[in-house]
């Protein structure tokens, strides 16, 4: 499989992403540039965490209007695979790629912090190595990280499986006080219904080797490179 990474002006987790997909590909990491429109046969496309064009107006709304976004709206479409951490989450979501929005954090705060995600859903592309009774521990930064959808969009999520991740305990129980930032039902990434489209808050590119001081994160990796997948 052969990994893109669109870097965007502001992009500040691009690297680390490159870094992180070379190591569990054994293969070099496409540099997809935003003025450019040529995905290059890549076929799997990542947008990375960061402050894209300086996160003006909304979070991912101007990086949304960039040439190279065309070019992954497309590629989603036709049934190829994108994903999308933290800004590129929000990316998504302003792209219309994923369905709502990520909100200003509740208290109004930026956050850093390690927190832990009970996958939702193992039969994904990105969670069918996860153990669904296993919390995992993944760092978040972010300001604009409050997942918000209307009632219906929200039942259509739950309904369809598309709900990838939610902020738990380090136990696995999923409650307010397990919950960041505010997110509607403790929602920290999901997918599109085709489930060819994921975006999450946390980086798991930060938690993947031994000299991070945590490796939880290489299990969405290895589900990516697993081959398994569901259909739709």
């Amino acid at each position: 499989m052969k990994f893109g990474v669109v870097i965007f002006p502001g992009s500040n987790c691009d690297k680390d992403l490159i870094e992180t997909l070379s190591a569990i590909s054994n293969s070099p990491v496409q540099e997809l540039w935003h003025k450019d429109t040529d995905l290059k046969g890549v076929d799997f496309v990542f947008l990375p965490g960061g402050f894209s064009y300086g996160d003006y107006l909304r979070s991912g709304a101007i990086a949304k209007l960039s040439p190279i976004m065309q070019s992954v709206i497309e590629h989603a479409n036709n049934g190829g695979y994108v994903m999308g951490i933290c800004n590129g989450f929000q990316i998504l979501c302003e792209s219309g790629l994923l369905p709502g929005a990520l909100l200003r954090n509740n208290k109004q705060k930026f956050i850093c912090d390690n927190v832990f995600l009970k996958p939702a859903n193992t039969d994904l592309k990105t969670t069918n190595l996860l153990d669904d009774n296993k919390a995992y521990k993944v760092p978040i930064a972010h300001g604009e990280g409050r997942y918000y959808a209307d009632e219906e969009t929200l039942k259509a999520i739950e309904a369809n499986g598309q709900v990838m991740f939610r902020y738990c305990g380090e136990n696995g129980e999923v409650n307010d006080a397990s919950n960041p930032n505010g997110s509607l039902n403790n929602i920290a990434g999901i997918c599109n219904a085709g489930k060819n489209v994921f975006g999450m808050m946390p980086h798991p590119e930060r938690c993947f080797a031994d000299h991070l001081l945590n490796t939880d994160g290489r299990a969405i990796f290895d589900s990516i490179m697993s081959g398994s997948a569901v259909t739709a």
